[in-house]
């Protein structure tokens, strides 16, 4: 059937329209994909590029040059040297046990190193370069060099290590550095990024440590093109880092190096401290070891000794040991009366050897007994009994908080590691820590520094220096950081009566210089250089009734760790205190034989600037000391005896 003309119209329209619309929905989407394309052609061409570049261009750090650290003169105690070492990429060697095979016949590697090393280089990435050898000399990279074709995959690299040219003489104060272990980062809440390169160091204890973050400074970068395997083809750019802070210390290079020799391969430390600035310019803690042996890591062989030796020369005895001060103690017992006015320096007490307290005999350490003594004597002749006295009358609270206001019982915040804070104890203390209640017993033990009362070689040479001035002398072991000078410490006088402070300063001054004195034999003549001081001895086993009933073992007849402390305090010049000081010989017997005359040495190399006169010493010692700095010269480095290697 035809259709008419009007139903043709109709349905031409009507075809129309549907092309329209189709037509119309085709360019919509060819618009909108042309939209999106030209948005990610162009408009977002910057960010695809950049993702681009990020699959062939890594990012990465370059250490920083760490900080050198100097004495107060300006001497170097830790610098960065050039060192070679030996590294291996694993997908260039082949065969890595043929080739660590052929390394080992070439250069010298222990067997603690060439195993570690062949560990190390199998776990890791074949195209990561891993160290085989530290500090290797220039012909040990010579003889690498010379036999490469034989060596694929071996090359020598130079780079900054850490060394410490006065070796022993700062194990102690400057401590050391070492590689960061996953212990170092767990402790740190944001790790820097820089702690994450392979075999960066960081320091370990002491200045080191606790100076870290002013020592490591910030880290560079560069950028590397990298293969799809994550080689690297190639450096493109590089921006330095900034090198860590210089710090200089307060210790002097040639007093320490005289203090170690002095010690020698006794167990015992010596501190000496400036009297107005608060300034530790020795801190010496022997036996020592060399850090340098920590550098690269430390093998069995060197380690063990030091570890397991009964001298512990990885303790810094100036600061983590706490010892009973035994009679360096008395000036606070006296001071705590002296200060609630309830003794005067002429009251006497009798001495017969002993006191009776509540059913317990407690013993002065001379059997016969001193007599009747005075405040000066007493002290001149470090009698016990007139302490027991004094304690009973003053209470263990008042003489604890005296301590306290004279250094003891207090943590002085150093850069050390482990700085422990001593015992002043009280009846709180006891009774929080032990469970039980305070004894008059625990105070007449404490009042000569023995029982609870605990006290490390710093804080003695603190309390001395504060008897010497009156004023709140505080040690401070930083100088100077990158050349600004750090603030000092002290905090104003003691507000102390300076009568009573007059009287502990005769008393000690005649504990040296009087001939009934304890330290008589080991005292200064030279009259603007003479000493002050007061000796200790710290028993460290109980004497029971039966060994006083047949006589009390000889110190020289007991086996070494049995043997009482002994220890020094003083301050010179007299009449115008510049240096406290405080020696401890661990179980070295009495104060007056083993520490005294360490002490004296040390005091008149402090005073002197160096080697003193031997008009300085009694005629009678002059052939022994003259003898002693011979052997002593012999001992120390040049270097520590001229003050050379300054910046």
């Amino acid at each position: 059937m035809r259709r008419n003309r009007a139903e043709n119209d109709a349905s031409h329209a009507k075809l129309t329209r549907r092309a329209a619309l189709l037509g119309g929905a085709q360019l919509l989407f060819m618009g909108g994909l042309a939209a999106r394309m030209r948005y990610l052609q162009v408009d977002q061409a910057d960010q695809f590029r950049l993702l681009a570049e990020e699959n062939r261009i890594n990012i990465r750090l370059i250490p920083p040059a760490r900080g050198e650290i100097f004495d107060r003169n300006g001497v170097r105690l830790a610098e960065n040297v050039p060192s070679y070492r030996i590294v291996m990429v694993r997908e260039d060697a082949g065969d890595v046990d043929e080739v660590m095979a052929r390394l080992s016949q070439i250069i010298e590697i222990d067997l603690e190193t060439y195993e570690r090393a062949l560990a190390e280089v199998k776990r890791s990435a074949p195209f990561l370069p891993v160290t085989i050898v530290d500090d290797v000399s220039w012909d040990e990279v010579s003889k690498v060099s010379v036999n490469a074709p034989a060596l694929p995959g071996i090359t020598p690299e130079v780079g900054l290590t850490r060394v410490y040219p006065r070796g022993s003489d700062f194990a102690h104060v400057v401590g050391r550095v070492g590689r960061v272990s996953q212990k170092d980062l767990d402790a740190l809440e944001n790790p820097d990024q820089v702690l994450r390169i392979p075999r960066f160091q960081i320091g370990k204890i002491n200045v080191e440590a606790r100076a870290e973050d002013v020592l490591r400074g910030s880290a560079g970068t560069k950028q590397v093109e990298v293969n799809a395997t994550g080689r690297v083809m190639r450096e493109l750019s590089r921006r330095e880092g900034q090198s860590g802070n210089d710090v200089q210390l307060t210790v002097d290079s040639k007093l320490q190096g005289y203090v170690q020799a002095r010690l020698g391969e006794e167990s015992a430390a010596v501190v000496v401290i400036d009297c107005v600035t608060g300034d530790l310019v020795a801190c010496a803690s022997a036996p020592s070891y060399d850090p340098n042996l920590f550098i690269g890591g430390i093998s069995s062989k060197d380690y063990d000794p030091l570890l397991n030796s009964k001298y512990r020369p990885l303790v810094n005895k100036t600061v983590q040991g706490a010892y009973p001060p035994g009679s360096t103690f008395k000036m606070m017992t006296a001071m705590a009366a002296l200060e609630e006015g309830l003794i005067g320096p002429d009251e006497t007490v009798y001495c017969p050897g002993h006191l009776e307290v509540a059913g317990r005999r407690f013993h002065c350490w001379k059997r016969a007994g001193h007599g009747w003594v005075d405040l000066g004597n007493s002290l001149k002749q470090s009698c016990d009994v007139y302490y027991y006295d004094l304690a009973l009358k003053v209470g263990i609270e008042k003489i604890s908080a005296m301590a306290n206001r004279f250094g003891l019982g207090i943590r002085h915040d150093l850069a050390l590691s482990s700085v422990n804070s001593g015992l002043t104890p009280t009846k709180d203390w006891k009774r929080s820590a032990r469970g039980a209640d305070w004894v008059i017993g625990d105070t007449v033990n404490a009042s000569i520094g023995q029982g609870f009362m605990l006290a490390s070689p710093l804080q003695l040479a603190v309390m001395s220096a504060r008897i010497a001035t009156g004023e709140m002398v505080t040690p401070r072991l930083i100088k100077s950081i990158d050349g600004v000078e750090q603030p000092l410490a002290g905090d104003g006088p003691l507000d102390m009566n300076e009568n009573n402070l007059r009287k502990m300063r005769r008393a000690m001054y005649e504990v040296v210089n009087d001939r009934r004195g304890t330290a008589y034999r080991s005292r200064i003549i030279a009259d603007e250089w003479r000493m002050a001081g007061k000796t200790g001895t710290s028993q460290v086993r109980n004497i029971t009734a039966a060994e006083r009933a047949r006589g009390v073992t000889r110190n020289a007849d007991l086996p070494w760790e049995r043997r009482d402390h002994a220890l020094f305090v003083a301050f010179a010049p007299y009449d115008s205190p510049r240096y406290a000081l405080s020696v401890l010989v661990e179980h070295g017997g009495g104060g007056s034989t083993a520490a005294a005359p360490i002490a004296r040495d040390v005091m008149l190399q402090a005073l002197a600037g160096g080697e003193p006169p031997l008009e300085a010493y009694p005629t009678g010692d002059r052939a022994r000391i003259k003898a002693q700095q011979e052997r002593l010269r012999d001992v120390q480095p040049q270097a520590a005896i001229d003050g050379n290697d300054q910046a």
